[in-house]
């Protein structure tokens, strides 16, 4: 008699089926590829034609408190002429402030010196909201490359100072550094307690040069580099 499919030789247990202490190796499944996002094999996306995705203009800063100031100034003396106009209409006298302000712009001459002195700050005062208004501002903001269009980014100057520091000091005979990183410029001063000064400085010009391209800014800045002996401990 011919033995019965789906079990084993001895009839113990049925065919398919994996023996108690074995295992069984399963199908790997295959992540398939999308149009959107990378998949197995798939290359990175690759920056766009000429490396950029729009103009890296600076950050502007949303003038937050001037705004609110000036927006409070204006609301307060609005408030105050209404109320003075609805009083006089009202049939009551009108404040003595504002006809003593009135008599005196109708008395006082142009060269007076209070007058002068008014117009001074007044047109400070708009000059100084006109400047914050054609001015971008966040200027501890440092606009990187655009490889994408619909993508800005942003370094702090801290935080590009920071990581010039650490590989400032990854430089042999290095003691120390400090860096204050502007829009246009790069400042490092380096304590260097071995080797020659000409040495260090040839190294970290080669380092820190590589480390201002490798941020990513849109306007890298100069590098300027001095290295000193640490003074005398007295």
């Amino acid at each position: 008699m011919s033995e019965p499919r789906g079990t084993d030789p001895q009839g113990t247990e049925p065919r398919g089926t994996e023996r108690e202490g074995t295992t069984q190796r399963l199908p790997l499944l295959e992540k398939p590829e999308t149009d959107e996002g990378t998949g197995p094999g798939r290359p990175a996306p690759q920056a766009e034609a000429g490396g950029e995705g729009g103009r890296a203009g600076r950050f502007w800063s949303a003038r937050r408190v001037p705004a609110g100031i000036v927006a409070l100034l204006l609301l307060g003396l609005a408030g105050l002429f209404l109320y003075d106009i609805v009083s006089v209409r009202a049939g009551r006298p009108g404040m003595s402030w504002r006809r003593d302000l009135t008599r005196q712009l109708a008395e006082r001459p142009l060269d007076d010196t209070w007058v002068l002195v008014g117009a001074g700050v007044a047109a400070a005062l708009g000059l100084w909201l006109i400047a914050l208004a054609v001015t971008p501002g966040l200027r501890h903001v440092l606009p990187m490359r655009r490889t994408h269009a619909g993508v800005r980014a942003g370094l702090d100057r801290d935080a590009a100072a920071s990581a010039l520091r650490d590989r400032a000091v990854e430089v042999a005979g290095v003691q120390s550094a400090r860096v204050r990183v502007r829009r246009r410029r790069a400042k490092v001063r380096a304590l260097s307690h071995f080797r020659e000064l000409d040495e260090v400085r040839s190294d970290l010009d080669a380092v820190l040069g590589d480390a201002v391209r490798g941020l990513g800014l849109s306007r890298p800045p100069s590098l300027s580099v001095r290295v000193r002996r640490p003074g005398r401990k007295e």
